[in-house]
């Protein structure tokens, strides 16, 4: 099985009210740039050659078209949960993705993927039948919580992964999924699930810690350390790339 053609589709639609922010998450700065222009910089570096679908809200008023590298790319409109705005990209491309284009998903709010997580993907991928999606092993001590917010049990972390993106499935399996999980009432929270309920069971590919989903407003301090050390390391000098 090979990639015919790569597909991106990154949800941007959200308004991150755990942010506390005037404005949607994915335009808050890192340094001088937005999240959602750091994001599709470095989904840019590792895959110049992809078509981008970019999912934003039909009444978006912050964003700015230069902030997208790809020549080749459409907005989309959102929906109101992640899974309507995929499925609104995906059938957006019927006519003209094929059922086994690889069709990448990523979050806006994930700038800080590694380039080389971002490429052993999709190496992994192209012979990679059901699909799959970049994830870590669980380190923490997972607690169960009841309704008052106390311990109820204490679960075993064997075997127990997070989830990451991008997530990356051929484009049919992935429309169909998405479709019928809806259908059926199942709740989706990202598309391995949809794979899942499909009786699938999606590749896990380990990737970096580092690989923070920007949620609260701390994480943006967070992500601009993150991406400062990834360019120190990647050029072998202090380089800030927050600036």
């Amino acid at each position: 099985m090979t990639v015919e053609r790569l597909w991106l589709i990154v949800p941007a639609a959200g308004q991150g009210r755990r942010m506390g922010a005037d404005r949607p998450k994915q335009y808050l700065s890192i340094g001088e740039k937005p999240v959602l222009a750091r994001t599709l910089s470095r989904l840019h570096q590792a895959y110049p050659q992809a078509s981008l679908r970019l999912c934003l809200d039909e009444d978006d008023a912050w964003f700015d078209p230069c902030w997208v590298p790809f020549g080749d790319w459409q907005r989309v409109a959102g929906g109101v949960e992640r899974v309507d705005s995929v499925l609104q990209a995906l059938d957006d491309l019927a006519p003209e993705a094929a059922e086994n284009d690889l069709v990448l998903v990523h979050d806006v709010a994930r700038p800080c993927v590694h380039p080389d997580d971002l490429q052993h993907l999709l190496e992994t991928l192209v012979d990679e039948p059901v699909g799959g999606l970049l994830a870590v092993p669980v380190a923490d001590t997972m607690k169960r919580a009841d309704e008052a917010g106390r311990v109820t049990v204490t679960e075993s972390r064997d075997g127990l992964w997070h989830a990451l993106t991008p997530q990356g499935f051929r484009y049919g399996v992935l429309r169909e999924a998405l479709h019928g999980a809806l259908d059926k009432g199942i709740r989706v929270t990202d598309e391995a699930s949809a794979i899942e309920a499909q009786g699938l069971a999606p590749r896990l590919i380990a990737g970096r810690r580092d690989n923070l989903k920007i949620t609260h407003p701390e994480d943006l301090l967070l992500a601009t350390h993150i991406l400062a050390a990834q360019a120190e390391a990647m050029t072998g000098a202090v380089v800030d790339e927050a600036e």
